[in-house]
């Protein structure tokens, strides 16, 4: 079986429109390019527009889609609106909103500013509430049903994480929204669900995340159980088929895909995974010495 491998079928997405905020690399750019081959119309957003107009160029060239590139500083609400203006009168209508843009960057949680901790919640969580707002009230005013959002959350969101703090933080933000507006929304004929990514790397994130040469002394492929790291086209797989239809009765839920990651790290006792197989041999005669007495 091949992972990278494209999941769906070549029409699972015509007709929609999609928009991904920070849409313009990384995994919104491969998130992008397989809705775009799967027939969408998508919008991609972010603070840099040329970086924009370069993706949404290289991905209509490479897919034969229609991609449009709309600069938008998702902190404010203002320019939201504005996005959802451009889409509608590209497009006519939006059908899913997928909450991508995030920032992040380690550090001990005293060294950071206030300013610091605020710049990741204002992108993280106050970026995906003025978006799900604005897209939700349109939805919901125009009484437009089978609409979606989807979120790019992480699994320490549940778990926390030190050295991530403002991420943590928002990104369980955005969980608690994404799980309470799936009860409150569903009426309206919105879905709402959530994708916890684990090590998928990437040129941006993983050089803000892990710096120098922390990247070859931390290993983040030692940490998955399936001892790899994850393939974007794995990730898009997932992502396409949670905005298409066929996942019409998904609502609600986050799912995870980092091999087995968080659970690794949450087991009390995975440490033990350490203790080579000789040591095993010595303990279970240890053990059953101790029975038998």
């Amino acid at each position: 079986m091949d992972f990278t491998a494209k999941m769906l079928r070549d029409d699972a997405l015509k007709g929609k429109t999609i928009v991904v905020t920070g849409g313009g690399s990384g995994l919104g750019k491969a998130m992008t390019k397989y809705f775009l081959e799967l027939g969408a119309n998508v919008v991609i957003t972010s603070r840099d527009l040329e970086k924009l107009k370069t993706t949404a160029s290289e991905l209509e060239n490479v897919t034969k889609g229609n991609c449009l590139a709309v600069q938008c500083d998702v902190r404010h609400y203002e320019q939201v609106e504005n996005l959802l203006s451009e889409t509608l009168k590209t497009f006519g209508k939006v059908d899913v909103l997928l909450n991508n843009a995030a920032g992040n960057f380690i550090s001990p949680t005293e060294r950071l500013s206030a300013n610091a901790f605020d710049t990741i919640i204002d992108i993280v969580l106050k970026g995906s509430k003025n978006c799900t707002l604005a897209f939700g009230k349109h939805w919901i005013k125009e009484k437009q049903t089978n609409c979606n959002v989807l979120n790019i959350v992480t699994t320490y969101a549940w778990t926390g994480s030190g050295y991530v703090v403002p991420s943590a933080t928002a990104k369980a933000g955005v969980l608690a929204m994404t799980r309470s507006l799936a009860v409150e929304w569903a009426k309206y004929g919105i879905r709402m669900n959530a994708i916890a990514p684990g090590p998928f790397p990437t040129k941006g994130a993983w050089d803000r995340l892990l710096p120098g040469d922390l990247a070859e002394k931390f290993d983040m492929s030692k940490k998955v159980p399936l001892r790899r790291v994850g393939d974007h086209q794995e990730l898009a797989n997932l992502a396409a088929y949670l905005v298409s239809d066929f996942s019409a009765y998904i609502n609600g839920e986050v799912i995870t895909i980092d091999g087995g990651e968080w659970l690794q790290g949450a087991g009390q006792f995975n440490l033990l995974e350490k203790i080579p197989q000789e040591m095993w041999d010595m303990l279970e005669q240890m053990i059953k010495n101790k029975g038998s007495k």
